[in-house]
């Protein structure tokens, strides 16, 4: 009796947690499809503002910054992560204890603390910001996360797999790239899927380190809502979250192949 009202409390608390979570999303969903111009009253079902954003060039071109910023910066990030996670992983015992914490930092830190000093840093250098900037900075928040996923994977495999390649004859660089590394790429291609959905949706880091010409997505929904918010910025909203969503999905099953 004790075991199953126990039960019964955490499944309603699980339902309660995803309710908080997930019900303004389905409400932000639901009315953009609103056809009233004020997304406060629903006056019936619409899909004119999802022809508007179709038709708004200075949305598309943010769309393609945002593409290729996300782009860039997970090309970079993941051969530097899958590199930096076997590296640490064949250290293993021998590396410092405060090499781990020093690659982990960009995860924990605050994105504004983030965001500030890499615009210290470009100023400093004196590195006009632009894409470039903002690609660099999306790479350095990507890395770790990359790392983090490889190595979860990394640890999971066997390593008499790699020996016993080398016990065959197979240099080190073989032995990585025809057995650990195609062990590892359900892995390697969810951190990629992860860290493009990751830059896809920044916003704190972007809008430090973009300059003219540099506006992505999330800064085009920012500057759109300081005017106040209309069912074009909740069509566009439930864009991003549906690919969000499932790009996220789609890297947890990539992460989930082979696993055992």
């Amino acid at each position: 009796m004790v075991r199953a009202r126990s039960g019964t409390w955490l499944l309603a608390a699980s339902l309660g947690n995803l309710a908080f979570l997930y019900l303004p999303i389905a409400v932000l969903v639901v009315y953009s499809f609103n056809a009233a111009n004020l997304a406060a009253a629903w006056q019936g079902f619409s899909l004119e503002w999802y022809r508007l954003l179709a038709r708004d060039y200075a949305l598309a071109v943010a769309l393609q910054n945002s593409l290729l910023i996300a782009a860039a910066s997970t090309a970079i990030a993941t051969p530097l992560g899958v590199g930096a996670a076997v590296g640490l992983e064949r250290l293993r015992g021998r590396r410092p204890a405060w090499l781990d914490a020093a690659l982990l930092v960009p995860l924990v830190m605050p994105e504004v603390l983030m965001g500030v000093a890499l615009l210290l840093l470009f100023v400093l250098v004196k590195m006009p910001l632009g894409l470039l900037t903002v690609t660099i900075g999306h790479a350095a928040f990507n890395l770790p996360l990359v790392m983090v996923v490889v190595r979860a994977r990394l640890r999971k495999l066997d390593p008499q797999l790699e020996e016993a390649a080398r016990d065959l004859g197979a240099t080190p660089w073989q032995a990585l790239r025809r057995v650990t590394l195609p062990l590892l790429r359900p892995a390697i291609v969810g951190a990629a899927l992860l860290a493009f959905t990751v830059s896809l949706d920044d916003f704190v880091v972007t809008f430090f380190t973009a300059g003219p010409g540099a506006t992505t997505v999330p800064l085009k929904v920012y500057s759109m809502i300081k005017t106040g918010i209309s069912p074009e910025i909740n069509a566009l909203s439930a864009i991003l979250v549906v690919v969000s969503m499932a790009l996220v999905g789609l890297s947890l099953v990539m992460q989930r192949i082979n696993e055992k």
